[in-house]
């Protein structure tokens, strides 16, 4: 399936989601262009969006991240590697693994106040969304589940136009809803299934999401 833009995608999926639009819902975008798809959704429900800022990890040599860091320092390894896989990259790249966890934590300070873009009031006892403009794997996945897990949310939703089957699998795992417009097979990379990609300035998007959450009740 191909988009004409991200906003269209949203509108796809927020018809799958009007069931819940008289509950207390809150929209947790994954990354930049997941904010376009879920202010389409959040829109539709009358609910606020916020953004998790997660930053990959990675190894040299390996196309997939080893792990990634949210927005709180918390690190979340990739569940593609094996526990075995985990435990020789971090022998191997010990001292290459801790300068990028100090850059990335360095990288993401600089693009937050933080809790202006996500609160733990905004999530606990509610019916959480979580949004995606296209999962390509399950590192997205894990990292945002890290950083869920401590709190108590009535219902976990995840809501992407399309996904590999990896996360798909992962997905079912890790929510109690998935809504997945399309299952693709070989997945090229996100913006290969939308027409357009012109996607806002990341600090205009930052500054966005930030008022709509210092707004929020």
């Amino acid at each position: 399936m191909y988009y004409r833009n991200r906003a269209e995608a949203g509108e796809k999926l927020a018809e799958r989601l009007l069931k819940y639009q008289a509950q207390n819902c809150t929209v947790v975008a994954l990354n930049d262009g997941a904010v376009i798809v879920g202010s389409r959704i959040a829109a539709a429900l009358k609910c606020p969006i916020t953004l998790l800022l997660v930053q990959d990890i990675s190894i040299p040599g390996e196309f997939d991240p080893y792990a990634s860091m949210n927005q709180d320092g918390g690190v979340a390894y990739n569940s593609k590697y094996s526990e075995s896989e985990l435990e020789d990259f971090k022998g191997e790249y010990h001292q290459y693994i801790e300068q990028e966890k100090l850059d990335i934590f360095y990288k993401l300070a600089m693009d937050l106040d933080s809790t202006g873009l996500i609160r733990h009031d905004l999530l606990r006892g509610r019916y959480v969304i979580m949004v995606s403009d296209g999962l390509n794997g399950t590192y997205e996945l894990d990292a945002a589940a890290y950083y869920l897990k401590p709190v108590k949310t009535k219902k976990l939703i995840v809501a992407t136009p399309l996904a590999d089957i990896n996360a798909v699998d992962r997905m079912h795992l890790l929510a109690d809803e998935v809504i997945c417009l399309d299952v693709v097979d070989n997945y090229i990379e996100t913006n290969h299934y939308y027409d357009e990609n012109n996607l806002p300035d990341h600090h205009m998007v930052l500054k966005s999401v930030r008022n709509i959450v210092s707004a929020a009740i």
